[in-house]
């Protein structure tokens, strides 16, 4: 049968049928997209002070200027959206410190911010100069809410990374179906890009875990949001989808890459993703790990003493990590670790950095930092253990938790307190405590690219949600660029 008389698969119809025609009318949303929005643009400008991160943004060829094109906040770059979107999105995820989504897939929905901002960027600029009326920020808030939804409901059921897959996909499939409907395509339109976009090669997960670790995690998701635009712009040209491109028997995406299976839905698709999102506020971490950090904060200051040496750490028999099924499958690792990436994803190195130091940035996965004796020798006495009721709660709808719980074991038959922390500061159930926080730590960022008085007007304005959504996006990523 010609591809041409088929119906779409159901996936891939369902996914257009919601960008097209459902209405954002929560307020939570929105207010929530404008906090992922800073917070995101605050991670890439953090970024911004480590030489890995910036030697892969710019142009492809070195010089090249397009006109009226995406502008890279926090440089002087203009480039064409592809581009743009690779640039932003690998700012944003350099650090690992963007926003969280954990349910059978986990994956970081602010992602898709990168092909979602250079293409309205792009837009409102070539729209302006054609006379025309730019897009406006609440078009970008919308977009995020959308996208944010597609990769978080197909990750509630469906987990890539059992076969091998990484959740950057889902960024790709999210990205292209609203960049698609920011170009002005129709439901055709988006279930044709779509289509393409589920049949494109998949990133394997090897380059997040031993014993390949490696920088390509902090740019894998500039790279998926990129080709999510290119992908949007093909079809605007014309070209053709691929109906079954999920279903095909033998050559489909279920049969060659998910043994089998089709995808699993409990819900439909509405603005839970973003009402739900998990911050990362406080440390710069693989979130299965936050509350494990939080939790060794707390056990840091009646313990340094103890621990503050090499020979003392010799005096404690075992460390007690106990977390969910989903932290031990993902970040407990032994062994020695190789870079900041290997690092990142490590919870005994985290908590060992949380419990010596108190505290845990960026720069502790530097190697100047790792090099310290005392890190290796509190991991070789950690122990994780899986508690049965944190895994449940992990995957309850209602709870959604990401507990942990640390006890440090003396060799002379004492102990520490035995800390548990439940839900991490970023989560909706800490949101009254946690956005003071998430603003002191845009704050903290705008403060590294831009003067005191250029830092107070883009934080007045991004803190005003009707005068933010109101403003065209050429206007308001004007205010981060350098050119």
């Amino acid at each position: 049968m010609s591809n041409m008389m088929q119906t779409y698969d159901k996936e891939i119809e369902s996914i257009a049928n919601y960008v097209v025609n459902f209405k954002i009318d929560s307020n939570e949303a929105f207010n929530t997209a404008r906090n992922c929005l800073i917070d995101t643009l605050g991670c890439g400008l953090e970024a911004l002070d480590y030489p890995a991160c910036i030697k892969l943004l710019g142009p492809t060829v070195p010089g090249t200027i397009v006109p009226n094109g995406t502008k890279i906040p926090g440089t002087d770059y203009q480039l064409d959206p592809i581009n743009g979107a690779f640039n932003i999105g690998a700012m944003n995820r350099w650090l690992d410190f963007n926003d969280t989504w954990l349910a059978s897939e986990w994956g970081h929905p602010s992602d898709n911010l990168g092909g979602i901002l250079a293409t309205a960027d792009w837009l409102s600029r070539t729209r302006i100069n054609a006379g025309k009326e730019p897009l406006l920020m609440k078009d970008v808030l919308e977009a995020m809410i959308k996208a944010h939804e597609i990769q978080g409901v197909i990750a509630l059921e469906n987990s890539f990374n059992r076969v091998g897959l990484d959740h950057v996909m889902l960024v790709k499939i999210a990205s292209t179906a609203v960049i698609t409907k920011m170009l002005g395509g129709s439901k055709k339109d988006i279930m044709s890009a779509l289509s393409n976009a589920w049949i494109d090669g998949q990133s394997l997960r090897t380059y997040r875990h031993s014993p390949n670790t490696g920088s390509r995690k902090s740019w894998a998701a500039g790279d998926a949001t990129s080709r999510a635009v290119r992908l949007s712009l093909m079809t605007m040209k014309g070209e053709m989808g691929y109906p079954t491109a999920l279903s095909a028997k033998k050559w489909g995406f279920s049969d060659v890459l998910f043994k089998g299976k089709a995808l699993e839905f409990k819900q439909g698709y509405g603005s839970y993703v973003m009402e739900n999102i998990l911050f990362k506020i406080s440390f710069p971490a693989e979130f299965h790990a936050q509350t494990a950090v939080e939790s060794a904060l707390l056990l840091h200051t009646d313990n340094i003493s103890k621990i503050d040496s090499e020979e003392k750490i010799k005096d404690i028999k075992e460390i007690i990590i106990t977390t969910h099924e989903s932290a031990i499958r993902i970040i407990d690792k032994k062994g020695p670790l190789s870079n900041p990436a290997d690092r990142d994803h490590c919870i005994q190195y985290m908590v060992a950095i949380g419990l010596l130091k108190g505290s845990l940035t960026a720069k502790d996965y530097e190697d100047n930092v790792a090099n310290d004796p005392r890190i290796d020798l509190l991991r070789s006495k950690m122990l994780c253990k899986e508690s049965n009721q944190y895994s449940k709660d992990y995957l309850n709808p209602d709870k959604r938790s990401i507990a942990n719980a640390i006890q440090i074991f003396y060799t002379d038959g004492t102990f520490s307190k035995d800390i548990q922390v439940e839900y991490p500061i970023g989560h909706k159930r800490r949101r009254e405590e946690g956005i003071p926080k998430l603003i002191e730590k845009f704050k903290t960022n705008l403060a590294r690219q831009y003067d005191t008085d250029r830092a107070k007007h883009i934080l007045n304005i991004s803190l005003d949600q009707s005068k933010l959504e109101a403003l065209p996006v050429n206007e308001y990523v004007d205010l981060f660029w350098k050119g």
